[in-house]
């Protein structure tokens, strides 16, 4: 039979097993809880992550199933491709080495990567010695990658305190730059501009701006406050930044896998270079994991055939991630590129239509605010949406603890609704239930658990795709629409109707 015959059968298989509802699957299996709740530990001092799909619809046999369709898809091979080194980008030709930031991957990597975060560190030492000037505040000008993952981490872990305070800008509108004008003094101020090739208009549209701020305000030698993150040093230095305070990274890390390399470097600078270690060996511990565990076990492969599940099987469109901490209210929408830039595809690895969806819509909130907003679809709608909920057992504040156990409460509580539901003869107060919904809980929202946290969605990204025999490490959907943008500024494109008339009304025609 050949591989694509495999994978069809493999689908065809799954899409003929009965559907038990959630209720039934508890009451026919006495090991649910144990099967598919794994407690996760990170390393010695470093907490645990619980993951909890027993309310998802995963049974045995869709179990069995998933892993005759990773084998299809020769999901084996494809994991070691990429921890290998080898080129998994086929449509760019390219590696996606960002597990080798982190310490595993093809040995000349690894060593590679560890060369430059040394560098990075003796450059954060550096400034934070004073070596620099005296330096409080640094403005992060990136977009996409370069920005959402260290707007995430930064925001998640520096609530209690930094030694320098970061400012994330990745909006072209001037609105977002001139707030982080407003925050920060150009005599103890640094700019990061985090471009991969360092021509990203946005980027150094922003970074001119921060130049010219910081020359306005008395600052003799704005470029002697500018670090550069980027795949391309050489563009760096024409553009005016000392190559001592260039910070290099590879071409084969893609920029929303990029937060563990460079683009790490408002993290560090904001934390200290010991915390973005850990930050690292968190993330580190999830990759081992990943590399060496076969089928269900695999905690990444697990949630992708839970994912599958729902877009595939059963024609969920969406997924929901909700995180019951204020300090992860980024994550969803760094989940968002991770997942909807990867895998939002139309054909696969080679190049054929793709048969069926790809990514679902991924989207999600911060609870208990979401409850008063979304919730009431996700309990009654007609569009049943599988759900992610994400809590710390440790609260992130001192106040009383009535606040943590209120907030967990709620949390637990949004979980068993949706499984259990509620009958009513007023049909406007009926709750079907058999909604589906996994937890993810840490011990603590630490830099090891939220590395640990990124990675594992890093390598469920991963695995979906997999299963779907797409690549997930090109983006060519993007760049349409900045292509017409360069036209348009050029004078150079013919349009439709109604864009020549709102060109026109703008006064850009």
């Amino acid at each position: 039979m050949s591989t694509n015959q495999s994978v069809k059968a493999a689908w065809d298989h799954l899409a003929g097993l009965p559907r038990p509802t959630l209720a039934e699957l508890f009451a026919g299996d006495a090991d649910r809880l144990s099967k598919l709740s794994t407690r996760f530990e990170l390393g010695e001092g470093l907490g645990g992550i619980r993951f909890d799909w027993s309310k998802m619809h995963l049974d045995d046999a869709h179990i069995a199933g998933f892993e005759a369709l990773a084998a299809a898809q020769d999901f084996d091979g494809r994991r070691a491709q990429l921890f290998g080194g080898e080129k998994i980008n086929n449509t760019e030709g390219r590696a996606a080495e960002h597990t080798a930031q982190r310490g595993i991957g093809k040995d000349s990597s690894v060593e590679e990567a560890q060369a430059l975060h040394q560098r990075t560190a003796s450059l954060v030492a550096a400034i934070h010695e004073g070596a620099l000037g005296e330096v409080k505040h640094l403005i992060h000008i990136g977009i996409g990658g370069s920005a959402l993952g260290p707007a995430l981490a930064i925001d998640a872990l520096t609530r209690d305190g930094c030694v320098v305070e970061v400012h994330v800008v990745a909006n072209i509108d001037g609105c977002a730059l001139e707030a982080a004008f407003a925050k920060a003094d150009p005599a103890t101020t640094m700019i990061a501009v985090a471009s991969k090739t360092f021509t990203t208009i946005e980027t150094m549209t922003n970074a001119k701006s921060a130049l010219n701020w910081l020359k306005e305000n008395g600052v003799d030698d704005p470029y002697g406050r500018v670090v550069a993150l980027t795949a391309a040093p050489e563009k760096a230095v024409e553009w005016g930044v000392d190559e001592t305070r260039i910070l290099p990274f590879p071409e084969s890390v893609g920029g929303r896998y990029s937060l563990w390399s460079s683009i790490g470097f408002p993290v560090a600078l904001a934390l200290g270079f010991e915390e973005f270690a850990e930050f690292l060996a968190g993330a580190a511990a999830i990759d081992e994991h990943f590399a060496n565990t076969s089928g269900a076990d695999n905690l990444p492969l697990r949630a992708a055939f839970a994912d599958q599940l729902y877009t595939h099987l059963r024609g969920c469109q969406t997924r929901a991630c909700f995180a019951y901490d204020e300090r992860l209210a980024l994550l969803p929408d760094y989940l968002q590129q991770l997942e909807m830039e990867s895998n939002g595809k139309s054909v696969t690895f080679d190049g054929a239509p793709l048969d069926g969806p790809s990514a679902p819509i991924t989207w999600g909130g911060v609870g208990t605010d979401a409850q008063h907003a979304v919730f009431q679809l996700l309990h009654q709608g007609t569009i049943v949406v599988p759900v992610d909920f994400i809590a710390s057992i440790a609260p992130g504040d001192q106040l009383d603890p009535a606040h943590h156990r209120i907030l967990l409460m709620n949390c637990f509580a949004q979980g068993a609704a949706l499984m259990a539901g509620k009958a009513s003869e007023d049909k406007s107060r009926d709750y079907p239930g058999n909604r589906p919904s996994a937890t993810i809980l840490v011990d603590d929202l630490s830099p090891a658990s939220l590395g640990a946290l990124i990675a594992f969605h890093e390598h469920r990204t991963f695995a979906n795709a997999v299963l779907l025999g797409i690549n997930p490490f090109d983006q060519f959907g993007v760049e349409l629409g900045k292509q017409i943008a360069n036209a348009i500024d050029k004078g150079e494109a013919v349009f439709d109707a109604s864009t020549t008339a709102l060109l026109a009304e703008a006064g850009l025609a």
